[in-house]
């Protein structure tokens, strides 16, 4: 099941998308015992088994009654105020070429690029550690910062490089600590799509401390998902998912949900150890390989439409807004 929230004269609702591409207005069709559950996104994953329940049978018996057109209504964040968000770095090929990007980035802004960069390479200081390969690494977001589908981005006024980063994102719909990898799969509600927008040129400063991202990542409306929440059973195989990034229709990159060094499930055991993961919780994939413009060198500009496709899930859209002085 796709479940997405959606606004429409000025009221948040959630919906079904239907077999026609329309959105089946839950709490509408459901009648005033039954609407509770479907009042919020978070109502729908903490209430899973009877909100899927109730909105399967509402799907199935649903007669063109209580239907909204795509294109009548906004998508919101599917969910617009994450529990919390971590986001995972977990991309063998985008981890390599984002610390060569990011060493010859830090190199540029020295007297002599060349002497600076070989100095860096020589250090080991951007080496990707054998850690990385042993154990998952996350960064934690702003969860007040969401967009959905179509919403325009704005641009941060300290940023001259504005980037995308093509993720896909599991959220949490069961409550539990210590989860065992074979556990984990059950705390999984469902999938969405993921564009972290950074602010590349901060983020090389931020990162010279070995702290952070803070500023290159926290800006408003810089953690877009959507367009909607596909339900774990209808995504029941997330590693064979492809995945492409495209820029005013032109194709960016290509990869493979599958070539995460660490799965979801292996992602929540480690998160939960000695960490309760509540309903809502959002976890990012990471990005994957040519997965945005540090590795790529074609990064955003004003008026830019950034598409980013996961197969099985559908295309995340946004606008990129005009820079501000």
């Amino acid at each position: 099941m796709k479940i997405a929230t959606f606004e429409i004269e000025g009221q948040a609702r959630t919906g079904a998308l239907t077999a026609d591409g329309a959105l089946l207005d839950l709490a509408a069709a459901s009648g005033a015992a039954r609407a509770p559950l479907f009042a919020t996104m978070l109502s729908i994953i903490e209430n899973e088994e009877a909100a899927l329940d109730v909105a399967a049978g509402l799907l199935a018996a649903d007669r063109g009654d209580h239907l909204h057109a795509l294109d009548a209504v906004r998508l919101l964040a599917p969910l617009p105020v994450p529990n919390s968000i971590r986001d995972f770095a977990n991309f063998e090929l985008h981890t390599l070429q984002a610390l060569e990007a990011s060493m010859r980035t830090r190199a540029a802004s020295q007297p002599d690029p060349e002497a600076a960069y070989a100095s860096y390479k020589a250090s080991g200081a951007y080496n990707l550690p054998p850690i990385w390969y042993e154990r998952p690494f996350y960064f934690k977001g702003n969860r007040m910062t969401c967009s959905g589908h179509g919403a325009t981005i704005r641009w941060p006024r300290f940023t001259n490089t504005m980037d995308y980063e093509v993720e896909c994102a599991a959220i949490i719909g069961r409550r539990g600590v210590d989860i065992a990898v074979e556990d984990a799969r059950a705390h999984i509600f469902g999938y969405t799509i993921y564009n972290d927008f950074s602010a590349r040129d901060e983020q090389v400063r931020d990162q010279q401390f070995r702290m952070g991202p803070s500023k290159g990542k926290d800006f408003d409306t810089g953690n877009a998902f959507g367009p909607w929440i596909v339900t774990r059973d209808e995504f029941s195989d997330p590693g064979s998912a492809k995945m492409e990034s495209r820029i005013n229709g032109d194709v960016q990159g290509r990869g493979r949900l599958g070539d995460m060094q660490h799965s979801f499930e292996q992602i929540i055991a480690f998160v939960s150890r000695d960490e309760t993961l509540y309903p809502g919780d959002v976890l990012g994939s990471g990005t994957m390989g040519n997965g945005c413009g540090f590795e790529t060198g074609r990064y955003l500009e004003p008026g830019d439409v950034i598409e980013l496709t996961v197969e099985g899930i559908g295309t995340l859209t946004n606008i990129i807004g005009e820079k501000r002085c």
